[in-house]
């Protein structure tokens, strides 16, 4: 009788300051781009999962929104999706921004310092630092925690021996996904997420922080075009003109910009309509947090 083989498997929740490169880091190791990004801070708003299987192991990697003192209802919902995502985690991985280090990535640190599972640390954007600086950084976190990785997310730089370190490190476990799985996330969030990751590339001061999308429709016709309806909501009514633009051209650059990346992910032709609606304060309203995604009905 043939031995059957062990299979290892866990959770490896992702977390840090805003704008260290969390998402981007996930999905270079993932391979596809299942989380967007964007230099604005709190892109990420909600715990994205990110499945990478190898040969006899799968992790499971979850993305949270970066580490902040909450100021609305959406950013203390955010803060309950990093605790939420530490339950039960097998590994924890820290991202620093090696060019941009503060003491509150140490602080990030040495909170989570008693969380009993595999930690590891990511020193993310070493192509802008001198290696010097890098190593004297290094000495300084390492006692909190067990490995340190020096990356460039979007330069692919360390992103395999990060990868082999946590395929090394997961513990035995089942197999949680298919193997071409790639996110827990539907369609609709998918949509809505590359139209706001294209508004937030073109929306300055605080405009990002107040939209969101609203997927109000998708219908596939007998063509095979993929009909798209979406609102954008802001807070002010000022912030509408400015995401319209002038004739609509602010809010037809966000649409044809988005649109190439929803029809890759559909694999279909899309014709997408943007919509924009004032909903004053609605980060503090639990029923369109609903509405949006962030909270569950």
């Amino acid at each position: 009788m043939t031995e059957k083989k062990t299979f290892h498997s866990g959770f490896v929740t992702i977390i840090g300051r805003p704008n260290v490169g969390k998402s981007t880091l996930m999905n270079a190791m993932v391979g596809e781009k299942v989380a967007i990004i964007s230099p604005k801070a709190q892109t990420t708003r909600n715990r994205i999962m990110g499945v990478l299987t190898g040969q006899g192991w799968q992790a499971v990697f979850m993305d949270t929104p970066g580490i902040h003192k909450p100021r609305t209802a959406l950013g203390d919902t955010m803060m309950k999706a990093v605790d939420s995502a530490l339950e039960d985690t097998e590994m924890i991985l820290y991202v620093v921004d090696a060019s941009d280090f503060r003491e509150k990535d140490l602080e990030i640190l040495q909170k989570y310092a008693k969380v009993s599972c595999k930690k590891i640390l990511a020193l993310n954007k070493i192509d802008l630092v001198e290696k010097q600086n890098l190593l004297a950084l290094m000495e300084k976190l390492g006692a909190f925690v067990s490995d340190i990785v020096p990356v460039s997310a979007l330069g692919g730089d360390g992103v395999a021996v990060l990868r082999d370190l946590i395929a090394e490190n997961l513990p035995e476990g089942p197999q949680y996904f298919p193997d071409d799985y790639i996110t827990d996330r539907q369609e609709r969030f998918l949509i809505a997420e590359m139209i706001r990751e294209k508004a937030l590339m073109h929306l300055n001061q605080e405009i990002p922080h107040g939209i969101g999308v609203e997927i109000m429709g998708i219908k596939r016709a007998p063509s095979g075009v993929v009909h798209i309806d979406a609102t954008i909501y802001c807070e002010r009514d000022a912030h509408k003109n400015i995401i319209i633009g002038k004739h609509g051209a602010m809010i037809g650059r966000i649409g044809s910009q988005a649109r190439p990346d929803i029809e890759k992910m559909l694999d279909a032709r899309v014709n997408l309509k943007l919509w924009v609606k004032v909903v004053p304060d609605w980060r503090n309203r639990q029923s369109e947090l609903k509405t949006l995604g962030y909270l569950d009905n």
